[in-house]
């Protein structure tokens, strides 16, 4: 085995935008995410609704004249 192969981790405080921090370890001197398991939708279930009669009405746009743009209209 070749000495001094595998980098050295070190205990760091993540930080999430929302302020929330959590211990990890890293090779990083420090780390800063978007979201963390605190305020990621998924985990709080607060969702936002995202704009899918738009993208719907885009793609049908789009592939108006192809078997694609001919789906079943609800």
């Amino acid at each position: 085995m070749k000495p001094n192969l595998h980098p050295v981790y070190h205990k760091i405080a993540a930080k999430c935008a929302c302020g929330n921090t959590f211990e990890t370890r890293s090779t990083s001197a420090s780390i800063h995410v978007e979201v963390c398991a605190v305020c990621h939708p998924y985990f709080t279930g607060r969702q936002r609704l995202v704009d899918t009669a738009g993208r719907v009405d885009r793609f049908r746009r789009k592939y108006a004249g192809s078997e694609a743009g001919q789906a079943r209209k609800e």
